[in-house]
């Protein structure tokens, strides 16, 4: 994010705060909360934006894999997502990534929504699911990465393209 445009959210921000003593409804947000999660997940986020998913998924940034981890210590892509689903959206998900997809509701690539799940297969699984990530918006998703852990990757990317099933909304 450039610094201009950070100056611009902290503007906005700042406008927001200003109008909040006159009875206003704009929401009470922490901006450099955002600012900081922004730069992290390397996504703008906007008024539209909910807030909680972008902030609590900066929080798990370069946390390592490990294999059938579900904690900042380690985890693997479902217990990811099983945490960041119950921290955000207070909903339950199953512990596998096959049944994460059984759980969520089909969704086309060009309908995604924040906070989907997306669903992938491997070069080993063939067209069986072998990993899921949470969709953002433009085309990136958060997810654990079993050679980098917690990162954020493009839908348009070569291998993410290839393997590519469906998307899942709960």
């Amino acid at each position: 994010m450039t610094k201009h445009k950070q100056y611009s959210l902290l503007f906005i921000g700042l406008i927001l705060l200003t109008f909040s003593g006159c009875k206003s409804s704009a929401p009470k947000r922490d901006y450099k909360t955002l600012v900081n999660a922004a730069k992290r997940l390397g996504v703008e986020i906007d008024l539209k934006d909910d807030p909680v998913l972008y902030v609590e998924a900066s929080t798990w940034i370069g946390t390592p894999y490990r294999s059938g981890g579900n904690n900042r210590r380690g985890v693997d892509c479902s217990g990811f997502t099983r945490q960041l689903y119950n921290s955000v959206y207070r909903k339950k998900l199953t512990r596998t990534t096959g049944g994460q997809q059984q759980q969520a509701r089909r969704v086309a690539k060009r309908n995604l929504r924040e906070g989907d799940l997306l669903f992938f297969s491997s070069n080993r699984s063939g067209r069986k699911v072998a990993h899921v990530g949470i969709y953002l918006k433009d085309d990136l998703f958060i997810h654990a990465s079993t050679s980098r852990g917690v990162i954020v990757s493009n839908l348009k990317s070569k291998y993410y393209r290839q393997h590519w099933l469906h998307g899942g909304r709960i």
